[in-house]
């Protein structure tokens, strides 16, 4: 009998074993692929692997503005995949070795009923159940995966060699990082957003100002249009990247009354419709970040063992885009602020005005914060430009802070630094 059955091994089960594990409760965690779910396997760890090695390629080409002699570098794409893979089964080592006390178990998993689970066929009793499945590519009815030419991108993760040509279908967070990678490393590359900008649910500004960055590394980019209606005969590979879907195969929901519509409908609490059956993550549908996934986790077990239940309701969730420039957002955007009712300010800093990032030929981008105009309080903000990535952790922190824009304007930020650039965005 276990306290806790957790049925995936990501971002969001990982952690909440280890959370369930240091509470002292019995934990078994069933996974039927590779531990680290799609984040470390085939997500967010392989992606950045291949993104860090295009930017060195980057800026090894353009070394001599440092008044270095570049030479004539060459690339071997079957030694950026050993990279890759070499990464994931170290991290993979890492977190199986954090697992001491938790039972790991490689099977599929079911549920049966309340309390009763079915584990590489045999039954197991638990207290409490948490789904953590995860998701998985999305796909095109009219252009079907066949995993030669039209590939997901856990495929395009998987490439043997650099593609002459590639149509990258889907203009989103993952469709922008395959681009801005392909692309450097000397793809001819054209990408398809059907809305009619890139980004969508991004800031607008940032939306037209990668648009604009990858029109100069020569990436053809389509909006506002079906990019099926094209000549598709064209490209070498296609990649389709249109999002994810909850990963909840074989678990058995419709027998039990658990609901599902985008994803596994849960409560405030992470609560499914079936008593101590829980769900967090991607399968889910809420946010398909994996640091949301672990927030989701963690909170569900603390609901478990809480009579006073946590709300699942992050007051800032960052969101990263690995692109070169990087993009990161946080909270409230202007338009949204605008659709809400809000009247805020607007506060502004272009990277050409940073010290910093002239030395590291990096003076592209903007920095934008949003502020509430009566109290100054500051509501959200986003990034396109160096660091972006790393910057953000600042305006998450002072979100959730409550700072306004006087007290962040006090805070002493080191120079030359990328990160004063948030200081001088306030002054």
């Amino acid at each position: 009998m276990y306290d806790l059955v957790v049925i995936g091994a990501g971002w969001a089960g990982f952690n909440a074993a280890l959370k369930a594990k240091k509470s002292g409760l019995k934990v078994c965690l069933v996974e039927r692929g590779e531990i680290g779910g799609t984040c470390l396997n085939r997500g967010c760890i392989p992606t950045k692997s291949f993104i860090a090695s295009a930017k060195i390629y980057s800026l090894i080409k353009k070394s001599a503005v440092f008044g270095i002699d570049p030479g004539s570098p060459l690339i071997d794409f079957n030694r950026l995949k050993e990279r890759k893979e070499g990464l994931v089964r170290i991290l993979a080592e890492g977190m199986r070795s954090r697992l001491s006390g938790v039972d790991f178990v490689r099977a599929e998993a079911s549920i049966i009923s309340e309390g009763r689970l079915e584990i590489g066929g045999s039954r197991v009793d638990t207290k409490f159940t948490l789904i953590a499945t995860g998701s998985v590519p999305a796909g095109l009815e009219a252009l079907k995966f066949d995993g030669e030419r039209v590939i997901s991108s856990n495929e395009a993760l998987d490439l043997d060699f650099l593609p002459r040509s590639l149509l990258i279908i889907g203009g989103g967070v993952i469709g922008c990082e395959f681009a801005g990678f392909f692309s450097a490393l000397g793809s001819d590359v054209t990408i398809a957003e059907k809305l009619p900008s890139l980004l969508p649910g991004e800031d607008r500004d940032i939306s037209r100002k990668m648009e604009t960055f990858f029109k100069k590394k020569g990436v053809k980019v389509i909006t506002g249009t079906d990019p099926l209606s094209s000549d598709l005969g064209v490209y070498e590979k296609i990649v389709v990247c249109v999002g994810r879907r909850p990963d909840t195969a074989g678990l058995g929901l419709d027998k039990l009354g658990i609901k599902f519509s985008r994803g596994i409908e849960v409560d405030d609490f992470l609560m499914t419709g079936l008593n101590n059956v829980y769900a967090a993550g991607d399968c889910t549908a809420k946010r398909m970040l994996a640091h949301y996934a672990a927030y989701q986790g963690e909170t569900a077990v603390e609901n478990m063992l809480s009579g006073n239940k946590r709300r699942a309701a992050a007051q800032a969730v960052p969101s990263c885009v690995f692109t070169d420039p990087e993009i990161a957002s946080v909270g409230l955007s202007e338009e949204a602020a605008s659709v809400s009712g809000i009247q805020v300010k607007v506060h502004k800093f272009d990277f050409r005005a940073s010290a910093m990032a002239r030395v590291s030929e990096e003076a592209e981008g903007f920095i934008k914060i949003v502020s509430r105009n009566d109290s100054g309080e500051i509501l959200g903000g986003c990034i396109i430009g160096p660091r972006a990535t790393e910057m953000i952790a600042v305006l998450t922190v002072a979100i959730c802070a409550g700072m306004d824009v006087e007290r962040m304007r006090q805070v002493i930020f080191a120079h030359p630094t990328i990160s004063e650039s948030l200081h001088e965005a306030l002054s």
